[in-house]
Formats: structure tokens, sequence, C-alpha cells
């Protein structure tokens, strides 16, 4: 795509009447290249404002979208990277809890020690109801700062708090804070980048995701070697820390409020946004350049101190309590829902691999703590592999297809980029299980690591874009939805996976998930097939009525 011309001056509203008249169109169904030049269309299109983010240089939007990978690879390093040393912990808080002169008071320890991240992991999905309202409804840099103040002060309260029940009181106090920017980082990255780079750089979030765990207990299992296990908060602290620093003084506001073209003329989007949209492209007869009707005064580029403003404005006249409700809605709709369970068959199953793995490469193969914190650097690797994958080949593949249909973009067009994750996900999880089972080397599991992280980067980056493109406007709430139930899967699991091995073995408990995974996953053809139709008709069912959005939440697109 490098060679691939823009037409900066075009808008994607305006369509040539002749080949637009047989075109039915839904939400995510736009124009992305011109019908006779072939020409990528921007999409949203850029204002003359110099404070649109769009209009921002290109180094300082991929600074942006560092920042948030940064911030995100933060947000699971300490959720995560602690459980590689869960043994000490569980003997330092519990003294007696010894696993060879009294195992059953150390199994029953262990338990109550797993609360620390069981509980952290459920809080990062539920305050995300709180934090994605209130971006939408006030910016996401309050969101990102408020946040990560909290998530800095809860990472020092864990450095010296040496009872349970504080120490487990931090941990849920610190999970609302640590989850904030694993939902807001895709609308972000919506905000600052056109829908035809979206795909690449959404590949980096879910890999900065997924390299948050590995890394966080890689870093943590070597802690471990010379120091006690609460070094790992002392160092996370100081990350988090940084972090804070750079979100203060260099992050920006992101959010920016667009006009929309024929505006007057359009139903609002509460009513029927797909005809909305319909009414707003037949308004348009030929690719012309868009003009205004009326002389405008172009704004000022905001200076740097304006910029460290915490608050700048309120971007939507919807209530909060609406936007809270909005992704229990959301879930609902059918590409949503899949999106989701994609989410919980892979990055959920990571989880139940994480909540136990230190115990079966201990039991399998005498493994140290720091010792498995290393086979996780495979996991780094897969999640690398796993960019290029799930970003530059599913826009390859959108964008192929988007030439065979005239120029025309639909959401599902990116769908046949799952293929590498329907069979990545299987079977990393079937060399995981079968591998620690039959004590095969352990370069059989820990490929197994390699391979379910490639498959969380890729497949999880293809269907999280698949749905912000079907239903752009509200891709926080969307996000929110996806990422909520992904939280509420991974926390069940991570109380279930240790009787279910202990009953099952680890190669059938591992052999379900692996079906599961792949059925799961499949679900992309039939929505490839009638995903348009999916989406039409599911929109119009009366449960979804209340959470069509206002016209202020439109972005173009």
């Amino acid at each position: 795509m490098a060679q691939d011309q823009i037409a900066a001056a075009l808008d994607a509203n305006h369509e040539v009447q002749a080949a637009e008249k047989a075109r039915v169109r839904t939400m995510g169904n736009i124009r992305l290249r011109h019908l006779d030049t072939h020409e990528i269309i921007l999409i949203p299109t850029p204002s003359t404002d110099p404070n649109d983010p769009l209009n921002w240089s290109q180094w300082y939007k991929y600074y942006i979208a560092t920042v948030i990978c940064i911030a995100m690879m933060m947000c699971n390093f300490l959720a995560a990277g602690p459980t590689i040393a869960i043994v000490a912990t569980t003997m330092d808080f519990f003294p007696g809890a010894n696993p060879g002169l009294n195992p059953a008071f150390f199994e029953s320890s262990v338990a109550k020690v797993s609360y620390f991240f069981t509980t952290t992991a459920l809080m990062q999905g539920i305050g995300n109801f709180i934090w994605v309202p209130v971006a939408n409804k006030y910016g996401r840099r309050p969101t990102y700062v408020l946040s990560y103040l909290i998530y800095t002060a809860c990472a020092i309260w864990l450095c010296f708090d040496h009872t349970y029940d504080g120490f487990l009181a931090g941990r849920i106090v610190m999970g609302f804070g640590a989850g904030a920017a694993e939902t807001i980082a895709p609308i972000t990255i919506a905000d600052v980048f056109f829908l035809h780079e979206r795909g690449t750089v959404m590949s980096l979030y879910t890999a900065f995701l997924a390299v948050g765990v590995s890394f966080g207990i890689v870093i943590s299992g070597l802690i471990t070697i010379q120091h006690e296990w609460r070094v790992i908060y002392e160092v996370a602290a100081a990350l988090v820390g940084f972090v804070l620093l750079l979100a203060f003084f260099t992050f920006p506001e992101t959010a920016y409020i667009r006009d929309q073209p024929n505006a007057s003329s359009s139903t609002t989007a509460s009513t029927s946004p797909v005809l909305a949209k319909s009414e707003k492209c037949e308004a348009s007869a030929s690719d012309v350049e868009r003009v205004t009707s009326s002389p405008t005064i172009t704004p000022t580029r905001t200076s740097y101190l304006g910029s460290l403003k915490i608050f700048h404005k309120t971007l939507t006249h919807e209530g909060l309590f609406k936007l809270i409700v909005r992704p229990l809605g959301l879930i609902c709709l059918p590409p949503v829902l899949w999106s989701a369970l994609v989410e919980a068959a892979t990055i959920g199953f990571l989880v139940a691999v994480t909540s136990n793995v230190e115990v079966a490469y201990a039991n399998t193969y005498g493994f140290e703590s720091w010792q498995v914190g290393l086979c996780f650097i495979g996991a780094v690797i897969g999640s690398i592999l796993g960019i290029p994958a799930g970003g530059q080949l599913g826009d390859v593949i959108a964008d192929w297809f988007t030439r065979r249909n005239g120029g025309v973009r639909d959401p599902e067009m990116r769908l046949p980029a799952m293929i590498p994750c329907l069979i990545a996900a299987p079977l990393a999880l079937i060399l995981y299980g079968v591998g620690i089972e039959h004590k095969l080397h352990w370069m059989c599991p820990t490929i197994g690591l390699t391979l379910l992280n490639f498959a969380v980067v890729q497949g999880t980056n293809v269907c999280l874009v698949y749905v912000i493109d079907a239903y752009r406007p509200v891709a926080g709430e969307v996000t929110l939805a996806v990422m909520g139930f992904k939280s509420l899967f991974g926390f069940l699991l991570s109380f279930y996976t240790n009787t279910w091995v202990a009953e099952s073995g680890y190669q059938d408990a591992y052999g379900v998930m692996a079906a599961i995974s792949g059925f799961i996953i499949l679900m992309w053809v039939p929505l490839y097939i009638w995903g348009k139709r999916i989406r039409h008709a599911s929109w119009t069912w009366p449960v979804i009525s209340y959470i069509h959005w206002d016209d202020d939440r439109e972005v173009g697109e």
C-alpha cells in the first residue's frame, strides 16, 4: 500500500449516481477509493483546523500511538507479572504455608493469594464502565491522567503494605485505575488515524496488550533471582510513574468535534443512523472538492501550555447513564458478541494458561520461577509476529476486496484475515496441554505459549478493528462491551482452571479449550457472507433502539 495515492480533497460522501444507485448502505459501508482513479479517500475527511488530530504530523501521531502502547503494556505488567512469584507471595503472607510440610494449608493459602490477581482482572473490566463514559463525554486526556494517577498511587501503596486485607484492597483499587488504557486506546487510535491506517496501528495496540502480560512475567521472574517479590512492585511503581509523567506532559486531547456535511438534511442518528448515512450520500452527485458555503476563520494551533490543560470541553450532550448502559445493549449485536467471544477464546484462555503456568512447569520440568518467566520470551516473540499478521495483512486483504468492490469498503472485507488465528489458537492450546500432560520436551508447551500469543495479537486485532469500523461513532462503548465480556470470562476461568485441570488433566482440559476456540473463530465465515445484512437487521431490533447515538457522536464515517 506504500504506492497508493491519497485523494485528500475528496469527501467520501460524494458519489457517482450511476455507480451508487444500486448500492445498499449500512453502518461501516463507505467509499474508500475513488471510482475512476482508485486513489484512497481520507476517512474521516480532515478539516482545515490545525488542532484536528487528523492534521497532525505523522511522526506525532505515531508518538501518541507509542505512548498509548506503553501505557497499555504497563496496565498488564503489574496486573499479571507478579503471578510468577505466587508461591513466595503466599509464604510471605501466610508463614505456615509450606508446600512440603503442610500441603493442605498451602493450597488454601495460594487460593487466597490468587484473589490478588483475579480481583485486579475483574476490576480492570468493571472500572471501564466508568472510564469509557467519562472519556466519551469529557475527553481522553483527563481520563488517562486520572486513571494513571490512581494506578501510580496504588503501586506505591503496595510496596509498603504488609497486611493481607490492605494488600487485597490495594490490588482492587489498582485494577480500577489500571484498566482505563485498555479500552480507551482504540478510541484514541480512531481519533488520530484515518480508516485505511487503523488496522496497522491497532495491531500495535493488541500486541502490547499481550506483551504486557509476557513482559511482566519475564521481568518479574528475573527480579526474583536476586530479590524478594516486593521488588517487583517497586520497579513497577517507577515505570508506572514514568508513564504518568509522559501522559501529563506530552499527551494531548485527541477527541475532536467534527462538522458533518449536509447535517441539516439528514435524519438524526438516534432515529436511524443507516438512513442518515444513506441520505447524506445521496445528496451528492459527483466526486468534487468540498467547498464551504461561507468563509470561515481557521483557528490557530493550540500552544504547548494550552495542551497541558486537563479538561477542554464536553464532547456530547448524551447523559452519562446512557453512555454507561449502551455497552450492555451493544453486546446483543451479533458482530460485537462474536468479537467478544473471540477475545474470550484467546485472551481468556491465555489467562487460563498463566494462572497455573508456574505450577505446571515446576511439577513437570522442575523449573524455578525465573526459568518459567524466561519461557515467556517466546510469548513476546509470538506477539511481535502477530503485529504484521494482524495489522498489515488485514489492511491488505480489506484493500484487495475494496478494489474488487469498486472502491467501496465494508467492514466484513477484513474478516478473511482471521485464518491464521483459526489455525494458531487451537494448535497452541493442544501443544500446551499435550506437552505438559505427557511431559514432552519443555519446548513443546513453550511453542504453544508462542502460538497462543500470536493468535491473541493477530485475531483479536482483526475482530476488534472490524467492529470499530462497523460502529465507529461508539467505538469506545463497542470496545468496552468486548473487553468487559473478556475480563469477566477471564475472571471466571482463573477461578476454575486449576480445578478443571486437576479433574480432567491438561490434555483433556486444554483440548476442550482448543475445540471451543476453533469453533468461535470459525464463525467469521458466516459473518463474512451475511454480516452486512445481519448488522442492518439487528440495528432495528427493539432492544437495540435505546443505544442509538445522537448526532454529536458522528465522526464522518
